[in-house]
């Protein structure tokens, strides 16, 4: 019986950490190697970090990718590995190395280059045009790469007409909520079409806005999955691959036989390249029978949010993070966030009560620092407030009280924390939601202010439903019960509440997922059962808000459109949601 042992290193790569990426790989080639491995492989671009963006345009950042590269080749004594790196040859190329026993042995060039949504990998790659077999201890593999394996005639149908058993695709493919299941029927289906075995390696890790999930998976001819990655941690996966099942299942599949006929005419691509005759004989360690388990909603957001709150804090090499503490829902859920991410020691609460600040939300804000374990400082804007209304009194004669005095709070809130984050260099961590930025309901230079935007792409609703699951997840109250009842409120006024400003949170919501993420126009949203004031409230805010949100911080991608990369629209334009 012919028998193929794969190992998928799911690893948390950094981009331009050429030696820290290194260091993971042969860690893993390592172990890989004392497990039997025969065939390891990487995820996409392992080798420089996904996305490298411009820095592909810089000759020395390639030129270090192929250094390390040959480094890894010097490490693959007696093992086979697939890595992404970047080709160099008369143009560049989003590209797997397949290196065999201390050799490069071939490179495989990403067919569909994606440009689209997060991706712009056409501004930087040339598209590959060859997807060739390589036959390897006698097991015709075909490699692709991320893209490359979502399309139905794509290169892994070529690569399995032509005699590929087993189709490995190595991915940074980023997350956002549902995207798992839509991946995972998606690879089921193209290795039931193709009665292929396929090996689907993805990145895990945070990346400015991006994470990157892991969900590694390893499916049989059949679609079925028989060995999958965590998610949101490195892993090793290690499967033994059954070939012989394979050419039994093409052998009972009369589709094969004809399919291979017309798909054999019209292959412009198809080609073998024999690398090795036979895997070593050597007896192979035993394999654990277990497999990871999917978190479902809205457990997987929450722990997106904390990979992501972790990697872009460590990778860009800061140690504390301080947060201006309420006492409502958002600062709390960013503060348990990060101390999940990293640790309570690293994590500073901030509350910084005004006159119109109620005894509840300073006793809750202490609750939860104390329920986290967190230090908590506390700095009145009194004094601060009074001294702006006092320096700007002249100025103001004759004029009504409005939200030019509730923003002056905020901004002297944002001051005193980039002055702790100044002095003694902690990042800020914002605390706006996706509901909150989508409406311009945040103050520019104030609640905006800071460093990393952690809840910037998740609706209020779905920030409710991520603490009560952290919640359920402690087995107590670890964020206050008192929080998530009291109603939301901006505490700039008396009696202030924020649906005075703004639609209720479960009808605003919904109308922003249409609007902003969809695409639909105002009308189509009224048909839908929305109330017409409250559509064209919403997107008359949305579309005059587009100033601010170009001016906020980076924050994690959890939707399927995030603001930022993934929405470019023009700062200047009079067209509104028609």
């Amino acid at each position: 019986m012919r028998k193929l042992r794969i190992g998928l290193a799911q690893i948390n790569t950094t981009v331009g950490d050429f030696s820290g990426n290194l260091e993971k790989m042969l860690r893993a080639v390592a172990e890989a190697r004392s497990m039997g491995v025969d065939l390891i492989t990487f995820p996409e671009l392992a080798i420089c970090g996904y996305p490298p963006e411009d820095l592909l345009f810089k000759p020395r950042f390639i030129d270090e990718n192929l250094k390390y590269l040959d480094r890894l080749v010097e490490g693959s004594s007696g093992i086979s590995i697939i890595v992404g790196f970047i080709h160099s040859k008369e143009d560049i190329y989003n590209a797997a190395a397949l290196i065999h026993d201390g050799k490069l042995a071939a490179v495989y060039k990403k067919m569909y280059l994606p440009n689209y949504g997060v991706f712009d990998e056409n501004r930087y790659f040339q598209a590959g045009d060859q997807c060739p077999v390589y036959v390897i201890g006698g097991v015709g593999i075909g490699i692709t790469i991320c893209e490359d394996l979502w399309y139905e005639a794509g290169p892994a149908t070529v690569q399995a007409y032509a005699g590929a058993e087993v189709i490995v695709n190595i991915s940074a493919s980023p997350y956002h909520m549902g995207k798992g299941n839509f991946r995972e029927r998606m690879i089921g289906i193209r290795a039931s079409d193709n009665l292929t075995i396929i090996a689907y390696n993805n990145l895990v890790g945070g990346q400015d806005e991006l994470v990157f999930d892991g969900n590694s998976l390893i499916l049989d001819e059949h679609g079925t999955v028989i060995a999958r990655g965590k998610q949101f941690e490195e892993d090793m996966i290690i499967a033994d691959l059954d070939i012989e099942s394979v050419f039994r299942s093409r052998l009972h599949d009369p589709r094969w036989r004809k399919e291979t006929l017309l798909r054999g005419s019209e292959s412009r691509y198809e080609s073998k390249q024999f690398i090795s005759e036979k895997f070593s004989d050597a007896p192979k360690p035993p394999l654990s029978a277990a497999q990871s388990k999917v978190r479902v909603l809205p457990g997987e957001v929450y722990h997106a949010l904390v990979l992501g709150t972790h990697d872009y804090v460590i990778k860009n090499e800061f140690q504390k993070v301080v947060i201006g503490l309420s006492g409502g829902v958002d600062s709390s859920i960013v503060a348990t966030i990060a101390v999940d991410a990293l640790g309570a020691d690293n994590v500073i609460g901030v509350s910084m009560p005004s006159r119109f600040t109620s005894e509840e939300n300073k006793t809750d804000a202490k609750l939860l620092a104390d329920n986290l374990g967190i230090k908590l400082l506390t700095i009145p804007i009194e004094n601060a407030y009074t001294s702006y209304l006092d320096s700007l009194a002249d100025t103001f004669t004759g004029t009504s009280l409005n939200s030019t005095e509730e923003n002056i709070q905020a901004r002297i809130r944002g001051n005193f924390l980039m002055a702790l984050s100044n002095k003694f260099g902690w990042l800020v961590l914002t605390t706006g939601n996706k509901s909150e930025y989508a409406t311009g309901y945040t103050t520019l230079y104030g609640d905006m202010a800071g460093g990393f935007a952690v809840i910037k792409d998740v609706p209020k609703t779905l920030v409710y439903e991520v603490a009560k699951y952290r919640n359920d997840l402690a087995g107590k109250s670890l964020i206050p019960d008192s929080v998530l009842t009291k109603e939301p409120s901006a505490e700039l006024r008396p009696n202030q509440r924020d649906v005075d400003s703004l639609p209720p949170y479960a009808v605003l919501d919904p109308i922003l997922t249409a609007y902003v993420e969809q695409d639909k126009s105002i009308e189509q949203i009224i048909d839908m059962g929305f109330p017409e004031d409250a559509v064209k409230r919403a997107a008359r805010l949305v579309d005059t808000s587009e100033y601010k949100r170009r001016q906020s911080p980076p924050g994690i991608k959890i939707t399927s459109r995030a603001f930022g990369r993934d929405r470019r629209l023009p700062l200047t334009s009079r067209f509104r949601g028609q």
